[in-house]
């Protein structure tokens, strides 16, 4: 009898294992695939690992403005997937030594819920195991919708397995977070990208300056960017993968030598529940309370099987919170300080509400702005058109939200979440000292500009 059977080793389950057993709950962990989960395997990882070596071809190839001449350069399709390999195996081994470290009972297989306080595991390490608790880590896989012909289009799944070759040319269908780094990738190696998104915008879910701004630099980088494109069926022809389309009511047609579908991504708790084990769902998948316990009592469930927002950061602090709960200890996930990082070119990332977000629901707000074209790092770089804004309540200065376009926004963005979570204003914000020349210095002028409009 375990205290704690995690199903699913990704960022949520293996950090939630590891925690618990640190606590000093008797912890198993039941893996069907490799440890890591999508994360380190078919996910966050291995795509900014191709995005590295794109970007590092890509800045050789465009080296002779600055006097960097790169004779016979090419990219090595196979040795650029191997790399990826390496890395992802590399961290999955990392994740193995951290578990057996902390005292966790690795099982593999895969997990079946038969009742509560029950999983079957068939596979290497097969059974009958009893717990106490139940924690469901199995996270999301890539959305199929029933469009005819749709299976001749990959999945980011099965495009990270690699290939023996560059694509002359791919269409993506999709223009969100995976859409666009894939496009970046393919693009980055000089491959015909033709991107289509069915909303008036890519990166829908964001701020709208942030995926029109990213339009006009994929564009210039070559993409060709098709919005309110409603994807309507796929053919094989002679000439590639016809991708048929209607873009504000006129038809179109894209072709390419392969099809990416990147339209989201599911709850994924396929068999896992034994028959007339039924749990409450809602509209995103497993519907949890506030200590992530489902309907059914001891079955806990965090991560993308449950949450609205799928990162895996989110998956991790919530598996933390959750087996803390358990050990009776007070915690909590702040979900108004989520940061969403998106690693095209330049980064794109953003933390909180949007100015449209804020004043849907009524708040009263101001925001601060610097457009980048005197950013002196920003000026050597040349990266495209960078910006940063900050949001904030226009009576109390609190910040509310920020996004950011520019090199390295993914490690800048942390500190406005911080001031988020904390209740920060502007003013204590802006009193720290920024390096020069970083791209972080944007970030003050931004704030200075807020700053001046706010009350006293």
């Amino acid at each position: 009898m375990f205290d704690l059977l995690v199903i699913g080793a990704g960022p949520g389950g293996y950090t939630a294992a590891a925690r618990a057993a640190k606590l000093g709950l008797s912890t198993a962990i039941v893996e069907e695939r490799s440890w890591g989960g999508t994360c380190l395997n078919r996910g966050c990882v291995p795509t900014k690992t191709l995005l590295h070596a794109s970007e590092v071809y890509r800045s050789a190839a465009d080296g002779a403005a600055i006097g960097i001449h790169a004779e016979g350069l090419r990219a090595d399709i196979p040795e650029i997937f191997a790399y990826k390999e390496r890395i992802s195996r590399q961290l999955c081994g990392g994740v193995e030594s951290l578990l057996k470290g902390a005292g966790v009972t690795l099982l593999r297989g895969r997990a079946v819920i038969t009742a509560p306080g029950s999983v079957r595991v068939t596979g290497e390490d097969g059974g009958d195991y009893e717990a106490r608790r139940i924690l469901i880590a199995t996270g999301s896989v890539p959305v199929r919708p029933p469009i005819p012909g749709l299976e001749l289009a990959m999945t980011s799944d099965e495009l990270l397995e690699g290939t023996d070759h560059l694509y002359r040319s791919i269409v993506i269908i999709g223009g969100g977070v995976i859409g666009v780094e894939f496009a970046t990738f393919y693009s980055d190696l000089g491959c015909s990208v033709t991107l289509l998104e069915g909303m008036d915008r890519l990166l829908p879910n964001m701020d709208r300056e942030l995926g029109q701004n990213l339009a006009l630099i994929l564009k210039k980088q070559g993409v060709q960017v098709c919005t309110r494109s409603m994807v309507d069926r796929l053919e094989q022809t002679p000439e590639g993968i016809a991708v048929h389309y209607t873009a504000k009511e006129t038809p179109g047609c894209a072709v390419g030598e392969a099809v990416l579908c990147a339209i989201g991504r599911r709850a994924f708790r396929d068999g896992l529940f034994a028959q007339g084990l039924t749990p409450e769902t809602n509209g995103h998948g497993l519907w949890v309370d506030e200590h992530y316990q489902t309907s059914i009592p001891g079955v806990y469930a965090i991560g993308d099987v449950s949450s609205p927002v799928q990162l895996a950061h989110v998956a991790a602090a919530q598996g933390a919170a959750c087996v803390e709960h358990m050990a009776g200890l007070s915690a909590g996930v702040c979900m108004d300080a989520v940061p969403s990082c998106i690693y095209c070119r330049p980064e794109i990332a953003a933390v909180g509400l949007t100015e449209a977000e804020a004043k849907e629901r009524g708040i009263p707000v101001k925001t601060g702005k610097c457009v980048m074209g005197g950013n002196a790092r920003t000026v050597i770089a040349d990266p495209g058109r960078c910006f940063m804004k900050v949001t904030a309540h226009a009576e109390t200065g609190a910040i509310l939200g920020a996004q950011l376009m520019c090199p390295n926004a993914s490690d800048i963005i942390g500190q406005l979440g911080q001031a988020i979570a904390n209740g920060m204003t502007a003013r204590p914000l802006l009193a720290a000292m920024r390096p020069h020349p970083t791209f972080e210095e944007a970030l003050g002028e931004a704030l200075e500009e807020l700053v001046a409009k706010l009350p006293e």
